[in-house]
């Protein structure tokens, strides 16, 4: 059985179905709040361990899962990363049809290049050289339930071409075999890029782009909306009070103005590691401001609002004095200067995400494959990197 959204103001609402009372902190919020399952196993993980419905926004985003979720349609999650996408797969699938099979979450950035078919599709005995059994893949191992497709953009496009068999048709042929298995499996994807950039620059099929957002849910970043930082807090707080066995800790007015005022860059799971570090440092029972430590980062900042009301960017200047060097470049007549604007710009963002290819990529706002397929091409990385 599915659960329901809707609880009472002192409770709190898990994916497993059960709800929990909560302290009195909650009890003028009306909110419901969702975990992982094994959220206190996921202390260094860059996934949010927690969902909350407060914001407008939210409490909107909760009503389309709501009608959407009992369809077998195909959903696509868009979002930055740390938002709660996958928390947001669980509950579709919570409240789907197949909601007594299995949740397979799989990370489609996390293989390499000659791993993903064999992971996604399995593979027979002898398939390639240490393929010493056959061995299923996660669409057999969703089968019956849902096969949650983190970071689908950088799934290579050989793959893509595959997936989109396997969506159309609604069997898989395991790398090896000749005969092909049926399934019954719903397909969430989730993405922190925009995959219509993709589509367009030829990193990501059209017709799989479409097969997969036949539903599209948008989850907005923290930032937008800033109903739902404070009762996040709280539960952070109650919850990790519980785990490092602490009396009752409360927020002071200014530490909870600095959490609204903050433009969370690391969305959700920044919040909760901003928590779990003031409550070791606290005194008194009591998280001041200054407990509060939070990053400047910001890998992408929005228009602001000039004097006259026009909006502009606030980094006008850096993309004229881009436009000048542009142009003495041209000025010079390089040969291949499309080649080598291309490689300076891989670069430059490598190396200010100090070496991380999922910020790198998300600042470029293009996929981790495309990023990591141009700094193997440039030699910055290797490819068993």
């Amino acid at each position: 059985m599915g659960f329901d959204a809707t609880v009472s103001d002192t409770d709190v609402l898990f994916m497993n179905g059960t709800v929990r009372p909560q302290r009195a902190h909650a009890a003028s919020e009306r909110e419901a709040v969702i975990t992982l399952p094994n959220s206190q196993a996921l202390t260094t993980s860059i996934r949010a361990t927690a969902q909350v419905f407060a914001d407008p926004q939210s409490t909107a985003l909760l009503a389309r899962i709501q009608q959407v979720a009992p369809s077998e349609a195909n959903v696509l999650i868009i979002g930055e990363t740390g938002t709660g996408k996958e928390l947001i797969a669980r509950h579709v699938h919570a409240l789907s049809h197949c909601q007594a099979g299995p949740f397979i979450a799989v990370n489609c950035g996390a293989f390499s290049e000659s791993l993903v078919e064999s992971e996604l599709f399995g593979h027979e005995k002898g398939a390639f050289t240490g393929a010493f059994s056959a061995k299923a893949g996660w669409f057999e191992a969703a089968n019956g339930g849902t096969l949650f497709l983190d970071e689908i953009g950088d799934l290579p496009l050989n793959i893509q071409v595959k997936l989109l068999r396997v969506l159309q048709e609604r069997e898989v042929v395991r790398l090896g075999a000749r005969r092909p298995i049926p399934i019954d499996v719903r397909v969430i994807a989730a993405t922190n890029v925009r995959l219509e950039d993709a589509v367009a620059a030829g990193n990501f099929r059209e017709d799989l782009f479409y097969r997969l957002r036949v539903v599209a849910l948008s989850l907005p970043a923290l930032r937008d909306r800033p109903g739902d930082i404070l009762p996040l807090a709280h539960y952070f707080v109650h919850e990790y009070q519980r785990r490092l066995g602490f009396n009752d800790i409360r927020l002071h007015a200014e530490a909870e103005q600095k959490l609204r005022q903050h433009p969370w860059p690391g969305n959700i799971r920044e919040l909760e590691n901003a928590i779990h570090h003031a409550l070791l440092v606290c005194k008194n029972s009591l998280v001041r401001s200054e407990d509060l430590q939070l990053a400047s980062i910001q890998l992408g900042r929005r228009p602001v609002e000039g004097p006259s009301g026009s909006l502009h960017a606030p980094d006008a200047d850096a993309q004229q004095q881009l436009q000048q060097a542009l142009l003495a470049l041209f000025e010079e007549n390089h040969s291949a200067l499309f080649e080598q604007v291309e490689e300076t710009v891989m670069r430059a963002a490598y190396d200010y995400c100090h070496h991380n290819q999922v910020q790198a990529a998300k600042l470029l706002g293009i996929s981790r494959n495309v990023i990591r397929s141009r700094l193997i091409k440039i030699g910055a990385i290797s490819a068993l990197k």
